[in-house]
This record gives C-alpha cells, sequence and structure tokens, in this order.
C-alpha cells in the first residue's frame, strides 16, 4: 500500500493518491489532471476509481476531466446526485483496490452528501479515514453553506451525529487525511498539520470533544466569516459538471496587444495583475487589481472579483498559461487573453506605487497619514499597531465607503502581498496618495513600534 498526499499551498488543498497491486485510487484532485496520470505512470500503476468527498465549494474538482482521460469511475457518498455518471454509493458500501478496501462513511454536516472515505489495510484492519471537510486537523468543516436550503444549525446538528457515530467511534490510531490545511476558508482555525490521528483529535480537537449537541451547535457556527461570493457558484460547478481544462486554456491564454488589452478595457474588462507587489509598484496599468501568483491567488481571485467578470491578465512572461490555470481552479474561466510582451509591451499610461520601510512609519504618521491594516481579524485580534485603523481586505471596497479619498494611508498587511492589493482596489476606487509597507507587519514589530493586542 502506498498513499501520498498532494498538496497545493495556494488553495490549503489536498489530494490523495492511494495504490495497491498496481491499482490507484484519487481522492479530491484539483482542476488539472496531468500531476495524478503522471504520478501513476510513474509507479506503473492503473487509476480505477476517482473518490469525491463532497461538492467542493472552494475549487473546482479535476474529477469529470481525470475520469474521463484514465476511463475510471467517479464516486460520491449518498446524496449527491450530481448532473454526470457516477456510482452514488450507499453508506457502508466498499471498493476494492488491490488488496485494500475503500468504506464509504456517509458524514452530513459541511454538506448533506459529504462522505469519508474508511481505508482498511491488507488485513482487513482501519488504517485511515479519508475526512474530506468532514474533519480537519484542529477543527470542522463550516456548516453554513447552504443557507436557504438548510440552516447553520441544522447542518451542524447532522455534523455533530456523524463525528459521533462514524469518526469518533475508529481507532485512535486511524490516521486523519484531510482535504484542507492552515488558511482555507472552509474552516475557522484549521491546524497548521496537513494530517494528524484520530486520537490527537480527540484530545485537542475543540469540535472531537465529549459535549452535549447543543454546545456542538453553539461552537461551531460561532465566528464564522462570510464564505467568499465564489463559493456558491464553485459548488454548482462541481454538481452540474463543466469543459474541459484543456478546452479553457486554449479559449484563454490568447496573446492580446496593448492595443487590443485597451480596447478590452474599454469594453469592460478587469486588468488583473499576477506579478509579484515589486514589480507591480515599479509601474502597472491604471486600474489594474494586483493578486500575485505568488501568494493565495485564486483564493483571493474569488473573493475581490465576481465571477463572471470579463479578465484580461498581465503576467510574468512565461506566466500566462498559470495564471489562467490557476483562475481555472476556481472556475474563473472569462479571460479575454493576456498582455503579449508584459508590461514592457505597454504603450500607454503607468502608475506607480510608493512603498516605505518599516522604520520610516512613524515619520509619516506624524505628517498625517492615517494606517490601515488589511489582515484577517483572527491576526488583528493576536496583535495590531496601536494607531492603526483595520479595514480588513476580504472587505472590501465596501468597508472603503467612509474613508477620504484624498487623505494619506500607509497599508499594510503581514508580510506586503495583500497590502499591495488592497492598494491596488483602493486605487480603483479613487484613492490617490497611499503608500505600501515593506515587510508588512512583521517589519513594524521588528522596529519597536507600539503594539496592542486585542481582549477577545
Amino acid at each position: 500500500m502506498y498513499i501520498e498526499q498532494l498538496y497545493t499551498n495556494c488553495l490549503a488543498e489536498a489530494a490523495y493518491y492511494i495504490e495497491s497491486e498496481g491499482e490507484a485510487a484519487i481522492i479530491d484532485p484539483l482542476r488539472e489532471t496531468e500531476p495524478y496520470i503522471a504520478l501513476a505512470k510513474r509507479r506503473g500503476a492503473t487509476i480505477k476509481y476517482v473518490f469525491e468527498t463532497h461538492f467542493h465549494a472552494d475549487f473546482v474538482s479535476g474529477h469529470i476531466d481525470l475520469a474521463r482521460l484514465v476511463n475510471a469511475p467517479i464516486v460520491y457518498g449518498p446524496m449527491a446526485n450530481p448532473d454526470y455518471d457516477v456510482i452514488n454509493a450507499v453508506d457502508g458500501q466498499e471498493f476494492k483496490l488491490g488488496s485494500v478496501t475503500f468504506r464509504v462513511l456517509h458524514t452530513p454536516g459541511h454538506t448533506p452528501e459529504s462522505s469519508c472515505y474508511l481505508l482498511l489495510d491488507e488485513k482487513g484492519k482501519e488504517h485511515a479515514v479519508f475526512t474530506g471537510d468532514t474533519l480537519f486537523v484542529g477543527d470542522v468543516g463550516r456548516p453554513d453553506l447552504l443557507d436557504g436550503k438548510m440552516t447553520k444549525e441544522e447542518l451542524a446538528g447532522m455534523l455533530y451525529e456523524s463525528l459521533n457515530t462514524k469518526i469518533k467511534t475508529l481507532p485512535d490510531s486511524v490516521i486523519v487525511y484531510p482535504a484542507h490545511g492552515p488558511g482555507s476558508a472552509c474552516g475557522k482555525n484549521i491546524g497548521k498539520e496537513t494530517f494528524s490521528t484520530i486520537g490527537e483529535q480527540k484530545k485537542f480537537n475543540y469540535a472531537m470533544k465529549d459535549q452535549t449537541r447543543e454546545k456542538f451547535i453553539a461552537q461551531v457556527t460561532d465566528g464564522i466569516l462570510p464564505a467568499p461570493n465564489y463559493f456558491f457558484e464553485d459548488a454548482r460547478i462541481n454538481k452540474t459538471g463543466y469543459q474541459p481544462i484543456d478546452a479553457v486554456i486554449r479559449e484563454n491564454v490568447k496573446p492580446l496587444s496593448a492595443e487590443e488589452v485597451a480596447k478590452a478595457m474599454n469594453a469592460g474588462a478587469l486588468i488583473l495583475d499576477t506579478r509579484t507587489a515589486d514589480d507591480f509598484e515599479k509601474g502597472h496599468i491604471p486600474n489594474a487589481l494586483n493578486i500575485g501568483l505568488n501568494g493565495q491567488f485564486a483564493v483571493w481571485v474569488g473573493t475581490l472579483v465576481k465571477i463572471d467578470q470579463p479578465l484580461v491578465l498581465v503576467t510574468e512572461p512565461g506566466k500566462e498559461e498559470e495564471s489562467v490555470l490557476r483562475l481555472a481552479r476556481v472556475g474563473y474561466e472569462n479571460v479575454s487573453g493576456f498582455l503579449q510582451g508584459g508590461m514592457g509591451a505597454w504603450n500607454g499610461k503607468t502608475e506607480t506605487v510608493r512603498s516605505i520601510q518599516a522604520a520610516q512609519l512613524s515619520g509619516e504618521m506624524k505628517n498625517g497619514a492615517a494606517v490601515l491594516d488589511v489582515r484577517k481579524p483572527g491576526e488583528w485580534n493576536i496583535s495590531h499597531l496601536k494607531e492603526a485603523a483595520f479595514l480588513t481586505l476580504s472587505d472590501m471596497p465596501a468597508n472603503l465607503k467612509d474613508l477620504a479619498t484624498d487623505k494619506t494611508y500607509v497599508v499594510h498587511c503581514g508580510g506586503g502581498y495583500r497590502s499591495m492589493t488592497a492598494i491596488s482596489l483602493m486605487k480603483q476606487h479613487g484613492f490617490k496618495n497611499l503608500m505600501n509597507v515593506y515587510g508588512g507587519f512583521g517589519a513594524m514589530a521588528d522596529c519597536g513600534m507600539e503594539m496592542v493586542e486585542t481582549t477577545q
């Protein structure tokens, strides 16, 4: 038996490759299929099953393309019933893979169709459980994604039953392989590790403690941040199907001249600049939105950009296809093309952003600049600059309405990635005097600026 976790940091997502006696299964694959096919080929195995734990909301799964290319069935648990051919397994149904066995555990709660896959080893012993978004390290899946159909309290009640009857009853030695790690919006506060054991989760996961149903529901539903807007569309896409990723790449990776880019802008396209913050600050197309490939690119696009918004890309040369692929991972396929030759080919007006060292911040504040902290609430609550105002990036542009567009603002995040995104978005809304802080909050703390902690 061989198990490999294929972890994608920018989505905090884990897919899995499991193999026994030349037969392989893939669990929760990303949109691109090549990594899974190449791994099976390298190991001399044949992909026999493509398992899905639920209809993912934070990314478009690659299950349909992968199953088609390797001629393997897609397996969901009960209550899935998508608009394409799958095996809708019943609770407890088993699937043989070489000399090991997968057992379907229907675990509704995150979503009604959510299921885990219990892996039994060659001797029939419980070895590992692939929990999808039912159970994370230190957390559980959010139960609020079906508002209008089911309340978060109803789903949390289902999750309580699933954990207590299907998951906590497993041996403490069983390895827990979840679908997400830290940074995913599918949970509230997922731990830093990407796998654990049932025993460890019983000790340290608040949702796995012995408690009443009422207390569990209260804890799980408390403090959930709003889901990014694209979550609901991605869940729909995963249920109804999509066009092959190869077709998306062909249609969206189109070179455009500077004149064609300008024409697309005039027709309503958004310029999405996927270069690093350091490159963006040196020169960019006016009103471009900077979300760099070097961070949680797809998540921030999904949070800040409408999924049907026409896009034109400005990328580092050679990063055009990667930009399109990572957009497609979250269902963003309305890309008109990219600026051929990158910013070096742009012959129109450009703008820059001023960045300062953290040591210069006190001087700017004495000159009247206000400080905006655009990090997440959890980061702000741990520690923040005494004089800063909190304006989380995920709530922009709605939270800009009370700011004066002609005032000078110094914008910072944790390290400089999100702050440049925030600045580019603020520039779109008429703000003129904006500065970024190199190194963000970390650099500010290192130079001895006064910080305070928020009382929870």
